[in-house]
């Protein structure tokens, strides 16, 4: 049981019904879940409005109601009147657990590309340094041993809270979370304040109907994270830093290949080993040392930058660093696995033409004998996806080896037909295989000396969806099997 009045403590209110002299025993925002001396917030989202359970959550014995709008609930029930019923449930959430964030040290990773595997780096690092460190992102929020999968890149923010009070209770010193455009616009990482707060680029995205309105939303969302953190560590090279940093309340830092970074990569140099490839290169500025990593291309060197920048604010020793990052794993970002000493084979997420051709163009760099991409698109989705995705691997990849996705409610084949119209616009050539086991051994089978082979667009997915059911579906396991039907 909480008081009401400590729960309020950081809120600006009006008492509009009843008294706040209350004990509280516990926090909702699905109405289905009230029960007896609850607490209900009324969030307008994007398909109901919390507002019209008002009158059903008081009749389950809700006893406080946080509103945005005016509502008819009997004289006992506590009406408090707020501008923003999302931003009071971040900061009731962190109240009602005690605000763990002042428990931890807290890093925040926002921008288009990059989030995902940056946040992997820097626990990765920290770990290897004995810190024990949460992380909660896109494919899964993890707490000690527990990993717990994830629904969005940020959660809402009772379970953002949530999960840093288990946190604190695991013994974990620190998290890195992945802050999303949405999650700022929608308050989830409200009621704390970062220890250090990361921008790695901006391209347009996201920008639809039930997301940003325009380019200019989406930057000013992303913005946000800044006026909420303590140490803002931005890459110099993006065209939008200055937007960026326009109302910012942070110390600011800088990474990049700029001269006018802070912390800056010089002296790129490809490396390519037996089925792996990878980036060395020379840290300068802030710190002084030479790294490299299995992971390759220009964005890994982005990516372990910022992960070296965050992790300087630790004082991580160089030798744990280049340790961690020669070490470091990001499962479905550009994921190595090893099938042949003759050529390379890696699992990547890349999902859309933005994505593919970035993937595509990198590894080209590496001039490989064949560039060989295996992808299919999802089911229920836009067709210019597919036209797009077909042409950029038509016109970057050797090889196109079209199957399938996840195909939903969708055939296979007619998706399928659809990535062709892309392809028909280049020279590229394709095969194509709908099952997709089938297609990823023809792509070992056929695999020759200097090959590169990227099975895009399933990354970290465990399954498949077809017809709204999930069957199980790894693509290790895949590969995996195919080896072992083979010996």
């Amino acid at each position: 049981m909480k008081k009401l009045t400590d729960l309020l403590e950081h809120l600006e209110y009006q008492c509009i019904q009843g008294t706040t002299d209350k004990e509280i025993s516990g926090i909702v925002s699905d109405s289905r879940k009230a029960g007896p001396g609850s607490l209900f917030f009324c969030i307008k989202g994007a398909v109901s409005d919390g507002h019209t359970y008002a009158k059903e959550v008081a009749e389950k014995g809700a006893s406080v109601l946080i509103v945005q709008d005016l509502v008819e609930v009997p004289k006992q029930v506590t009406v408090i009147q707020v501008p923003d019923s999302r931003y009071a449930m971040a900061c009731i959430s962190a109240a009602w657990f005690d605000h763990p964030a002042e428990k931890l040290k807290t890093i925040g990773i926002t921008g288009t590309k990059g989030k995902t595997t940056t946040t992997y780096l820097v626990k990765s690092i920290l770990e290897n340094a004995g810190h024990k460190t949460g992380l909660i992102g896109t494919i899964e929020t993890i707490i000690g041993e527990e990993h717990i999968p994830s629904a969005n890149t940020t959660p809402e923010s009772y379970l953002v809270q949530e999960y840093f009070a288990k946190m604190v209770e695991a013994g974990c010193d620190s998290v890195v979370m992945e802050v999303s455009s949405q999650g700022l616009m929608l308050h989830r990482t409200a009621g704390f304040v970062f220890d250090i707060g990361i921008f790695t680029n901006l391209e347009p995205d996201h920008i639809g109907p039930n997301e940003h309105k325009d380019f200019a939303d989406y930057l000013h969302c992303k913005a946000l994270l800044f006026k909420q953190c303590k140490t803002g560590i931005f890459n110099a090279d993006d065209q939008h830093l200055e937007e960026i940093l326009e109302g910012h309340t942070c110390e600011v830092e800088t990474f990049g290949f700029s001269e006018k970074a802070d912390l800056r990569a010089e002296n790129t140099r490809l490396v390519t080993g037996k089925g792996t490839l990878g980036i060395q290169y020379d840290v300068k500025g802030l710190l002084d040392f030479p790294v490299e990593i299995d992971l390759p291309g220009k964005f890994s060197v982005y990516n372990s930058l910022t992960a070296i920048a965050v992790c300087r604010h630790f004082g991580v020793t160089q030798e744990n660093i280049q340790k961690a990052l020669k070490q470091a794993k990001v499962k479905g970002r550009i994921e190595m696995v090893k099938v042949s000493d003759d050529f390379t084979l890696m699992i990547d997420y890349a999902h859309n033409a933005m994505s593919l051709e970035s993937l595509l163009t990198t590894l080209k760099e590496y001039h490989p004998n064949r560039l060989v991409c295996l992808f299919g698109c999802g089911g229920n989705r836009s067709k210019l996806r597919r036209y797009e995705m077909g042409e950029v691997s038509g016109k970057l990849a050797d090889l196109t080896i079209i199957t399938s996705d996840n195909p939903r409610n969708e055939e296979p084949q007619e998706i399928i037909n659809d990535i062709k119209i892309g392809i028909g616009k280049t020279a590229g050539k394709y095969v194509e295989i709908i099952d997709r086991k089938e297609a990823i051994a023809y792509a070992i089978h056929h695999g020759q000396p200097g090959d590169i082979i990227v099975l895009a667009g399933k990354g970290h997915e465990d399954y498949q969806e077809i017809r709204g059911k999930k069957y199980p579906m790894d693509e290790r396991v895949l590969i995996q099997e195919i080896l072992e039907e083979e010996a």
